[in-house]
């Protein structure tokens, strides 16, 4: 039996029918623009081939219920009644509270999730499982959420459900990824523009440092205050400011002195980052991507002393690859704290790379780093439909 059919006798077994849907969600990767979504900034993300898939099924229960295949983790909830849950129950439970919340057009349903998104390594897995499962739920109850509505809702489901006040990139790029193409997003209007990816004979490898970043959740809500914090500040001087996207450097040097020093690093960080985006945009279209790879080592520079949301060991890897001509750009991606860093190298380079980066690394800090090659690949997708 291949891989689909296991999971779907898993779900027979459980549930005692076989799904009517099946359900593709990617995880992603981001090329730069760190931190800038929630401060209304633009980004340049990628959906991979890497997904949380689901396989869903209406039922005619009192009560829903779902199963995580990989963690053999098993629960039921009724719908609209309030539980706590944490982990991959609370993604469950907050887009099937939003879904009801916007249309209250949805009933109880069997669920199972398994994927290849790695957990905590900063491909984002939590907005690929919220994807599938709103994309699923879309589609099964007929409800005709647009993928930008799908996306409001699913990053709706982590600020009020996970209690992460992130940015719309995360899911934005999981519902409206495209094989082979870098997504350029304006995070305020949802404007966005597919990029060819196109980098010759050179790939993406992420190594991922295989530390918990669990200051995640809580720092990233702490420099979203500090940019807010940042935002009224300059209101006073600037009335027609509405967020970072409408601010540059020279606003910020002028009153430089004025700032609180931690929240003037965290607000040039994202005006920076901001205007690296841009120019970043701008050498992937023209195929300059040595170009590409300076601004990634400077977001992680940025990312790293402005904005501190790096450690030790993503410094670590980065710093390993700068005397490497066979390495155009590294930074850390994601949220910060641990996670991974990604790469722009040679094909050749990769096998060599990781040979001499490996044994330094679990010598330095007495864990592996674990690579990932990585490829795009289309966004949350319909596998099998057998709704009748």
């Amino acid at each position: 039996m291949n891989t689909t059919q296991i999971i779907e006798k898993k779900f027979n077994n459980l549930f005692g029918n076989l799904p009517e849907l099946v359900i593709k969600s990617p995880g992603r990767v981001n090329l730069i623009g760190e931190h800038t979504d929630y401060n209304e900034g633009w980004v340049l993300p990628a959906s991979i081939d890497k997904c949380s898939t689901i396989l869903l099924r209406k039922n005619e229960l009192e009560y829903s219920r779902a199963y995580a295949y990989d963690l053999d983790e098993y629960f039921e909830f009724k719908l609209e009644q309030n539980q706590e849950h944490d982990g991959w129950k609370s993604y469950i439970l907050g887009v099937t509270m939003e879904m009801l919340h916007e249309k209250n057009n949805i009933g109880n349903f069997d669920v199972l999730i398994t994927g290849n998104v790695p957990f905590g390594a900063g491909m984002s897995s939590s907005a690929s499982i919220e994807c599938a499962l709103a994309f699923g739920l879309n589609e099964l109850f007929q409800n005709n959420f647009s993928r930008k509505e799908l996306a409001h809702l699913t990053q709706m489901a982590e600020h009020h459900f996970v209690g992460v006040k992130c940015g719309i990139m995360d899911q934005f790029t999981s519902l409206l990824g495209k094989n082979q193409k870098a997504l350029f997003l304006d995070c305020k209007t949802l404007e966005h523009e597919y990029i060819p990816l196109e980098l010759g004979d050179y790939i993406l490898l992420l190594c991922n440092t295989n530390v918990s970043h669990s200051l995640a959740s809580s720092e990233y809500n702490v420099r979203r205050e500090q940019c807010e914090e940042g935002v009224k500040f300059l209101q006073k001087l600037y009335p027609n400011i509405l967020s970072l996207r409408n601010v540059n450097e020279k606003m910020l040097e002028k009153y430089q002195e004025l700032f609180e020093e931690i929240i003037y690093q965290r607000c040039l960080y994202v005006v920076q980052e901001n205007e690296r985006v841009k120019k970043a945009k701008s050498a992937l279209q023209y195929g300059k991507i040595q170009i590409l790879g300076k601004y990634m080592y400077k977001s992680h520079q940025g990312l790293s002393t402005l904005y501190d949301v790096s450690c030790e060991e993503l410094d670590f890897l980065v710093e390993a690859t700068k005397n490497n001509s066979q390495i155009l750009g590294s930074r850390m991606m994601g949220g910060g704290f641990g996670g991974c860093t990604i790469n722009i190298i040679h094909k050749n380079e990769v096998d060599p790379f990781i040979e001499q980066i490996s044994p330094k690394y679990l010598e330095k800090f007495g864990k592996e780093m674990t690579p990932y090659i990585v490829q795009l690949g289309d966004g949350a997708r319909i596998i099998e439909n057998q709704i009748k």
